[in-house]
């Protein structure tokens, strides 16, 4: 199981926010960049990268902060937040990102999905963010009356390279991910899932170790990285183990 340390923009800082509310930010570091070589010189495989202003504003705000972190790091980098339309997608797998994440436009725009894996075969994820089990998009701003099995169900057969679900309710809460809701998605999937929101401790990542079998495949942590509460070395030991 992959674990991925989060990168969460907002003008230029990296910051965790609560329960997807740009108003209730903590700022954890000036500096993406470095932050980025840290996670990466801790032996970690992947950064999962989210432009938060880009996400309510539809379109790259923190470029700049993106391209310092490509600049800075040899891991792949997956990155999310205001990517909706294939000149945006196209731009920033040219720039080096390696996996696209989209969102808003998943639930908007189907097929847009789906003709860029047709182009980019295993450089797209699909991020399907529920509030009380139904999509919510737009950074969060307004849920939707589809639910998150509905929506990962319709990108089965396209080339999807993973679907990143994540529990509103608990991003950034440290209450823990919603393991059951996770897992359950997982299984009625062949699609590997990737699960957000809420991790907060070692004895969470265990519980999501323990249902791989599931399908879930890979696990992204913020805060809990940030506070010291889960030691990124000993997670990375106990996932590869």
């Amino acid at each position: 199981m992959i674990l991925f340390p989060a990168i969460d923009l907002k003008d230029g800082a990296c910051v965790r926010l609560l329960r997807g509310e740009m108003d209730q930010a903590t700022v954890f570091s000036t500096a993406p960049a470095e932050q980025a070589r840290e996670f990466a010189d801790a032996g970690c495989e992947w950064l999962h990268v989210v432009d938060l202003n880009g996400a309510f504003a539809g379109k790259p705000v923190n470029q700049d902060a993106v391209a310092a972190i490509l600049k800075a790091v040899k891991v792949p980098v997956q990155l999310g937040g205001g990517i909706r339309d294939m000149r945006t997608i196209e731009a920033w797998l040219e720039a080096g990102v390696r996996r696209v994440i989209l969102g808003t436009v998943a639930l908007r725009d189907p097929t847009l999905v789906k003709e860029a894996c047709k182009r980019f075969p295993s450089r797209v994820a699909v991020g399907i963010d529920a509030r009380d089990g139904m999509v919510a998009v737009e950074g969060w701003a307004e849920t939707s009356q589809v639910s998150a099995l509905d929506l990962a169900l319709k990108f089965e057969d396209v080339g999807v390279a993973a679907i990143i679900f994540t529990d509103i309710s608990r991003d950034g809460a440290m209450q823990g991910p919603n393991v059951e809701a996770t897992a359950e998605l997982a299984r009625r999937l062949t699609t590997p899932v990737i699960a957000s929101g809420g991790v907060s401790s070692i004895e969470d990542l265990k519980a999501l170790k323990a249902l791989s079998g599931s399908g879930i495949a890979g696990v992204i942590s913020g805060r809990a990285l940030y506070d010291g509460r889960i030691d990124l070395r000993e997670a990375l030991a106990l996932l590869k183990g």
